[in-house]
């Protein structure tokens, strides 16, 4: 105890840090009050009473988990920061294919300037094309609630100005993300969909809670149980999450004047995550696509049989399916984002090379091999946090709780926590204090895929 109140006063003495904790907590304040400013033209009495609970299944479930319940309250950050992040990746994909982007990805700060210019104009149009979808969302989930309508049939007022204040709530939202990325602690993005989703911790804590305690609960033992094994799964996704495979290196010796440089030996470290949490977003967006089909065809057999599978989240089709899905997307996103060709060029480029192993071709087959061998069971451990959310709704825990046994929320919590305390620890052993752990060093994730480029 003593050990972490000294540490807690050494990073409230340096004074940098202390600003930039400061300012992070501001901004995200203002982002969660923002969050419960409702939409003109919308009766939020209404709306509650439509909406108790204000949960939602499927997609909307999952943009309303990144927006911190905004999605569901009709917020004017009802889309969070998900446009940002769809634009970013779309970015980034095309920077991967399209030798113009890599061009620009290349020129230094001018290219990441230009990049970071192309990404908040293709927001734009990605939170616009959400923002209408959003209100063909909202005419069939909760009309009454509309006040601007005539009938059945939306004022054109409000479609406008609704979508215009969409998008300039995703815009704001984007704004503060960057400033905590320049001025504040962490990556704002990633801190942003963090919040959003912690902030639901409480009210699922207490929904357990008040079901344990009730009749035919169990009682506090078995709710102790569940915080325990929340625990356990925190700690490997942990593992997961920081995991890597080091590959040996030799750096060769370089005489500049009367200095000898290199020679050393070093590794270069190669995530068994690397996809992030991306995987997992694409295979779930892909397993709503079937029910949504189906429900063009209601009268078909097949049509049945497929909502039947698509839509029950603990039956057993549809978490192979989407393990399947996630193993495939690992492989197909890792490959995106590790370069072999790219990192064997850098390395004869700076004269280094891999003990045993030729520069160049035989380099870039080596890491290759690696990265093929440990992205197999990096893959499939994801895919079994990414069902552990169903199977802990199947033993019985509460569905509100349990999403945060696994999933996207828990890898995007456990990275982002990491994070921002690898940079804590960074400032206090660059000012000569103790770091957080009395043994080893925090390390932040070397590549958030949801993080996007920064400002």
């Amino acid at each position: 105890m003593n050990k972490f109140i000294e540490t807690l006063r050494n990073i409230f003495r340096i004074e940098e840090l202390k600003d930039r904790i400061v300012l992070t907590f501001a901004l995200l304040l203002v982002y969660r009050l923002g969050s419960y400013v409702v939409l003109p033209g919308i009766d939020p009495v209404v709306l509650e009473r439509l909406n108790p609970t204000g949960g939602s299944a499927g997609l909307t479930g999952l943009i309303d988990l990144f927006a911190g319940g905004a999605f569901s309250r009709a917020s004017i950050f009802a889309l969070g920061i998900m446009p940002y992040i769809s634009a970013s990746i779309v970015v980034q994909l095309m920077g991967m294919v399209i030798p113009s982007f890599q061009k620009m990805m290349k020129e230094g700060e001018s290219g990441r300037n230009k990049i970071n210019q192309i990404t908040r104009y293709l927001t734009i149009a990605v939170t616009a094309a959400q923002a209408m979808g959003f209100l063909i969302n909202l005419k069939a989930q909760s009309l009454e609630a509309i006040i601007l309508r005539s009938g059945d049939t939306l004022d054109f007022s409000f479609v406008l100005s609704t979508v215009i204040v969409l998008t300039a709530g995703t815009m704001f939202v984007m704004w503060l993300g960057e400033k905590i990325t320049d001025k504040g602690l962490g990556n704002g993005t990633s801190l942003i969909i963090m919040v959003g989703i912690i902030a639901q911790l409480p009210d699922a804590l207490i929904a357990e809670f008040q079901f344990r305690s009730g009749a035919g609960g169990g009682g506090l033992i078995p709710f102790l149980v569940e915080i325990a094994m929340l625990a356990v799964v925190v700690g490997l996704t942990i593992l997961l999450v920081q995991g890597t495979r080091k590959i040996p290196l030799q750096v060769a010796k370089r005489v500049v004047g009367n200095r000898v440089y290199g020679g050393q030996r070093q590794h270069i470290p190669i995530k068994v995550n690397a996809a992030g949490v991306m995987p997992i977003i694409f295979a779930q967006a892909i397993m709503f696509l079937p029910a949504t089909v189906a429900q063009f065809f209601p009268e078909s057999d097949l049509s049945a049989g497929v909502m039947a599978a698509f839509v029950d989240y603990t039956g057993v089709t549809y978490n192979v399916v989407l393990a399947l899905l996630i193993v495939v997307f690992t492989y197909f996103y890792t490959s995106l984002s590790v370069n072999a060709n790219q990192m064997s060029e850098d390395l004869k480029r700076n004269g280094a090379f891999i003990p045993g192993v030729k520069p160049g071709r035989s380099t870039a087959e080596y890491i290759d091999d690696v990265l093929a061998r440990i992205t197999l069971p990096g893959s499939l451990f994801l895919a079994g946090v990414a069902i552990l959310p169903a199977v802990a709704i199947i033993l019985g825990v509460n569905s509100q709780f349990a999403q945060f046994y696994g999933g996207t929320s828990l890898l995007i919590l456990v990275g982002v926590i990491l994070d921002s305390l690898a940079q804590i620890e960074t400032h206090l052993l660059n000012r000569h204090y103790d770091g957080l752990m009395k043994s080893g060093r925090i390390k932040g994730r070397s590549n958030n895929i949801m993080e996007g480029p920064r400002a």
